[in-house]
């Protein structure tokens, strides 16, 4: 099982090249974005330097789900999916912002809650919350996209006050993030799932605001297993989920959380195979639909021939 660790084509008309944590994205004369979801993985805004086998094909046709699902609710950036591991779509112009949406005190709203803090990026959360527990409404938790480095929480008021956006775009894309988590939340609860939290990110073609990147997968969004999350948080036990937060405990437990002077550990192939297992796991517990896996033999050579019939169209 090989695993696609990164990429280096040169399609016709290629303008630049930008390689992310997970995906590198390839503009294509202003007008088309290619987007290769490799197998890389992160955790702690740092790149694992094992890949993890199959990721890429997991988002990549979890988001193509998604993106398909809501194209009646918010306009998207995607054309065609001509590879297991890659999306084009329509080339925009990114917010400097990310959209978080946050349904339950989990993970970084826990920590800041169990910190004693009682607002996040300006937004007010109840007293007497314990983790995972719902929060009466989602909350939109913005963060900034940092080329480098670590997102960092961001309120509304200083998204508009730093010109990030304006308040007329904000406005719509507030709205836009509610109907895609309530979606999301519909489409996981089919499945006996939770949408957690997630993030979504958008951009502007010809002055319109369109979704961009990837949606709903377990890269960007945590998902609880509906069936026992009242008896787990009765009992207070910790919720059965389907994230890439087993990784990042992982990783705690192998004393690395990012910070500087820290060693990253190495993943055994025992681990890297369970990721792997959890990441097809979820995919076919969210689409309801069984993994057909790709002939990774070859996984460049298919890739860019795939792209190169697509373009030559």
């Amino acid at each position: 099982m090989a695993a696609l660790k990164g990429t280096a084509f040169n399609f016709p008309g290629q303008k630049s090249v930008y390689h992310g944590k997970v995906r590198d994205v390839y503009n294509i004369n202003d007008e088309y974005l290619v987007m290769v979801v490799t197998d890389r993985i992160s955790a702690f805004d740092v790149i694992l330097p094992e890949g993890i086998p199959f990721k890429g094909q997991v988002l990549n046709q979890i988001a193509n789900k998604f993106l398909d699902a809501t194209a009646d609710l918010v306009p998207n950036w995607k054309l065609e999916s001509p590879d297991p591991n890659v999306t084009v779509g329509h080339y925009a112009d990114p917010f400097k912002v990310e959209m978080v949406i946050r349904g339950y005190c989990t993970g970084h709203a826990w920590r800041e809650y169990r910190d004693g803090k009682r607002t996040i990026c300006g937004v007010p959360m109840p007293d007497g919350m314990r983790e995972h527990d719902k929060f009466p409404e989602p909350l939109i938790t913005p963060t900034t996209k940092a080329e480098h480095g670590h997102d960092e929480d961001i309120s509304r008021e200083e998204i508009v006050a730093q010109g990030l956006v304006s308040e007329e775009d904000y406005v719509q894309l507030e709205d836009y993030t509610r109907k895609l988590f309530r979606r999301g939340t519909e489409m996981a609860a089919e499945m006996g799932l939770i949408l957690v939290d997630t993030k979504y990110e958008f951009g502007k073609k010809d002055g319109k605001i369109i979704l961009i990147d990837e949606i709903n997968t377990p890269d960007s969004s945590r998902y609880f297993y509906a069936e026992g999350y009242e008896e787990r948080q009765d009992r207070g036990n910790e919720q059965k989920q389907l994230s890439k937060e087993f990784v990042r405990q992982w990783l705690i437990s192998n004393g690395f959380q990012g910070k500087e002077g820290q060693q990253m550990p190495q993943m055994p192939e025992a681990f890297v195979d369970e990721v792997s297992e959890r990441y097809i796991e979820l995919y076919e517990r969210i689409t309801g639909e069984k993994f057909v896996k790709s002939d990774t033999s070859g996984i460049e050579q298919r890739i860019e021939k795939n792209v190169l019939k697509f373009l030559n169209k």
